[in-house]
């Protein structure tokens, strides 16, 4: 039985927000997705429509499972929609600012016990709650990117976030399969503190020639037991995205294993982003998010 009032609304449409509604619908709530865009909207509503169906064609869903959950998600570009939520999940770009500006809009319309949550791992939960009446109901969840995919999501409190705030958002992150771990409102958190250097260390790898796109993947998969090598899963997140968190976690932390290679520069530069232009550290014929 799910724990919190549907529907839940997840805010951004981009990878993380579709990934995040996806986690949420195939968990049994309905799901409102709002963006400020139609276009992106219309394209993270297809992200979403196009993993049920991955997972029905894989056998991970019944036929009636994908449609029932496919069926659980709605869209909005108005964000008074979400007044009735249950759980508001924040996903938008890494901007302190942005994200301030939505969070407060979004606790003058919804009820006084809906949960609120920011989705970061690189800006200050504290800072972000700054912009609240009651930052106390605000918790910083950051999930593990590819949200459908992997179960992990990091936990933070901000520096008033009520203990009963973050009790209860463990809480529905399980009622969807996920395994949560607490950690300090630190740039990074854990996960990024530890990922990004290594990517970047294996960006270098690549650029220096001490291996291929392959091979690199192939030695991290076959030797050191990960689901997927480097590329395959920057391909996924987007170099932009990669860019963008590493910088933002080397301005906090002035720390030269978190800024990002120069090969970086280039891909973003070229329009290689990844999965979603086709084209990043591999080719790809289709531009779902999380299809093979």
């Amino acid at each position: 039985m799910n724990l919190i009032q549907s529907p839940v609304a997840v805010i951004g449409a981009g990878t993380m927000g579709s990934g995040i509604a996806t986690v949420a619908a195939r968990g049994g709530y309905d799901t409102v997705v709002y963006d400020v865009s139609e276009q992106g909207l219309t394209r993270g509503l297809d992200t979403i429509r196009s993993f049920f169906e991955k997972s029905r064609d894989l056998g991970k869903l019944t036929a009636e499972e994908a449609s029932a959950a496919n069926a659980r998600v709605r869209g909005t570009t108005d964000i008074t929609d979400l007044a009735t939520a249950g759980v508001v999940i924040e996903a938008v770009f890494e901007d302190l600012a942005v994200k301030k500006e939505l969070m407060g809009q979004v606790e003058s319309i919804v009820a006084a016990d809906t949960l609120l949550h920011t989705n970061t791992s690189t800006l200050s939960v504290t800072a972000i709650a700054s912009g609240l009446k009651h930052p106390d109901r605000l918790v910083g969840t950051h999930y593990c990117n590819p949200a459908p995919l992997l179960s992990l999501v990091e936990v933070a409190d901000g520096r008033h976030t009520a203990t009963s705030a973050r009790e209860t958002c463990i809480e529905f992150l399980r009622s969807v399969g996920k395994t949560t771990v607490v950690t300090k409102d630190r740039p990074g958190f854990i996960v990024n503190r530890f990922l990004i250097p290594w990517e970047n260390s294996c960006i270098q790898a690549l650029d220096s020639g001490l291996g291929t796109i392959e091979s690199i993947d192939t030695a991290v998969t076959g030797a050191l037991g990960h689901p997927m090598g480097p590329f395959r899963l920057l391909d996924i997140v987007g170099l932009d995205i990669h860019q963008q968190v590493a910088t933002r976690l080397y301005e906090q932390l002035r720390d030269p294993r978190f800024f990002p290679p120069p090969m970086v520069e280039r891909m973003v530069s070229a329009g290689d982003l990844g999965r979603k232009t086709g084209r990043g550290f591999y080719e790809y014929d289709n531009t779902r998010l999380f299809g093979s």
